[in-house]
């Protein structure tokens, strides 16, 4: 029995072939592949404070990606975004408690960025119970690596009373010796300066104000 009769082949052969290709193409496409980020770029990322939102700019497709290179490989600025995920509900459900754990793993491996913002946090009173003495600590090792940040805070946090005199040097030296193109900032600077050094004699202050 003929399935089909010579009307219908000839009906299908003047269907435009251009149609089955189309037709065939959109069956097959698939989202394009979003490339992971690199050690480099992730931290350039960071320190715009621009992670977060590139992670939901990448419809969230690098979740698995991200919490193995955090949680496997212990790459400390992957550590650093999968904490910051965790707490502040980006792409994963939040969980206060292990984000903090991941951004103290990137801390403990150094990254500045992690330094910076346990400092502030424990500074403030965010996401952990307050600390000054803890917020020095972390804002002191950040501010060694030439956060600015880092260093403005370390200032303000002495000229507010709390720390040890034993830490005003280098605290100046590190803020005098930044590099600041703006000039709000530079003006910032120079206040901060102005009140720690009165905290300290001319010559600790002559000696801070050498290069580095």
């Amino acid at each position: 029995m003929r399935l089909f009769n010579r009307n219908c082949v000839l009906r299908l052969s003047l269907i435009p072939l251009s149609l089955f290709i189309a037709t065939n193409s959109l069956a097959t496409e698939s989202p394009a592949a979003v490339p992971l980020y690199t050690e480099s770029e992730l931290i350039a990322l960071i320190n715009k404070n621009t992670h977060l939102a590139r992670v939901k700019a990448d419809d969230c497709q690098l979740v698995q990606d991200i919490e193995a290179r955090a949680n496997k490989m212990a790459l400390p600025s992957y550590q650093f975004l999968y904490g910051d995920m965790l707490a502040y509900n980006v792409c994963v459900d939040r969980n206060v408690e292990l984000g903090v754990y991941y951004m103290r793993k990137a801390a403990e491996q150094g990254l500045a960025a992690a330094l910076e913002q346990l400092g502030r946090y424990y500074d403030t009173g965010r996401l952990v119970q307050q600390d000054k003495a803890m917020a020095i600590t972390y804002l002191r090792e950040a501010s060694s690596q030439g956060n600015l940040k880092a260093q403005l805070r370390l200032v303000k946090l002495f000229n507010d009373g709390y720390g040890s005199p034993r830490d005003f040097e280098d605290a100046y030296r590190w803020l005098f010796n930044s590099m600041v193109a703006d000039k709000a900032t530079h003006r910032k600077i120079e206040r901060a300066l102005t009140k720690l050094a009165q905290k300290m004699p001319d010559s600790v202050v002559a000696r801070a104000r050498l290069p580095i």
